[in-house]
């Protein structure tokens, strides 16, 4: 495939890196394959070596590829699951840490409400998807989430049967509408249970809950999920390493 004309009005490398992750945004090379050597780019590109490495660097820097000792430079698969690892403990009686499993409860397709269009960066009322999914261990629900997704570009969500969605969103987002996040944003937040979250999550009436509102982000930046996970207070936890 050919690429787009590069903006003279850039340095070179920049040029480059914008270049090469459109590509990766049309999928030219998705998640988890490598790219051409850097000797391959600077041929196909008509540029040096060293330019090649440094649109590669702020790529890497940008956390979109990998560079895995031996093998090759590979577009990066985003790891987001470990975020709720950091905010609640998931494990199993015996302490073995888990992946909860997914149910989805609710889907439909609804207008945007000016918070949803406001996350989405979408008009007020266009068609989205919303999801309610609980998430458990154990059969015990840890998380009650609520999910949006743009209608126009996740149409085939609404044909599959919920039973195939799987225990992870992002890899059925990028397997059956080519829709691949690279990025998030997450807020925190502490709110109060209403009748139906306490039902959901099998808590006392007003409970305390965190909030964890994350909007998830493709290559290019665009809004791409919205959704809000809440669990119960008690089993919340935050790690962080500071160097």
């Amino acid at each position: 495939m050919n690429s787009a004309p590069l903006d003279d009005r850039l340095p070179r490398y920049q040029r480059l890196r914008d270049d090469l992750a459109a590509r990766i945004n049309r999928n030219e090379w998705r998640p988890g394959e490598p790219i051409p050597s850097e000797a391959e780019l600077a041929a196909h590109y008509g540029v040096a070596i060293g330019t090649v490495r440094k649109a590669i660097d702020q790529l890497v820097a940008d956390a979109v590829l990998e560079r895995q000792q031996g093998r090759g430079t590979f577009v990066r698969r985003a790891r987001f699951n470990s975020s709720l690892f950091r905010f609640f403990r998931f494990q199993s009686e015996s302490g073995e840490r888990r992946v909860p499993k997914s149910r989805i409860i609710r889907r439909k397709s609804v207008p945007a409400t000016s918070a949803v269009a406001s996350a989405l960066r979408i008009p007020v009322g266009e068609p989205v998807i919303s999801l309610s999914r609980l998430r458990l261990i154990d059969d015990v629900p840890l998380l009650a989430e609520e999910i949006w997704l743009q209608q126009s570009r996740f149409a085939p969500i609404l044909d599959i049967d919920t039973a195939e969605f799987g225990d992870l969103l992002y890899p059925l987002y990028e397997e059956r509408c080519g829709e691949v996040v690279v990025s998030a944003e997450e807020i925190l937040t502490v709110e109060t249970a209403n009748e139906m979250q306490a039902r959901l999550l099998r808590l006392e009436a007003h409970a305390p809950l965190i909030v964890i509102e994350r909007l998830a982000l493709d290559l290019e930046r665009r809004p791409i999920e919205w959704r809000r996970s809440r669990g119960p207070a008690n089993r919340f936890r935050y790690h962080a390493e500071i160097r």
